[in-house]
């Protein structure tokens, strides 16, 4: 049985990325259960000192992109920012009582 990443291949689901610039995480591509495992591997190590997240980049977003975005959020302390917001996540966060920092509004 292929890999949740390699069947987000096949189906053509957009890459995805993070990346430590300064104090921001930077996040490309689409936040999607099929990418969230490996997201999460590459942002654990950035994440210390982490004080936002810049999601300009991202194309889509899903409930477990979400979840991702908000348990690293938690992570890293109060006071994390987040610059852009996929389309979807407003939408989300509404369905999920969740406030513009992901947190339970």
């Amino acid at each position: 049985m292929p890999s949740t990443e390699a069947a987000a291949d096949e189906a053509g689901v957009d890459e995805a990325a993070v990346e430590r610039s300064g104090e921001a995480l930077v996040f490309s591509g689409a936040l999607v259960r099929a990418r969230c495992a490996g997201l999460w591997r590459q942002s654990l190590p950035l994440l210390p000192g982490a004080r936002r997240f810049v999601l300009e980049g991202v194309t889509h977003a899903d409930s477990a992109g979400i979840a991702l975005l908000a348990e690293l959020a938690a992570r890293a302390g109060d006071g994390i920012a987040f610059d852009g917001e996929p389309g979807e996540m407003r939408a989300l966060r509404a369905a999920y009582r969740l406030g513009p920092t992901l947190g339970f509004a």
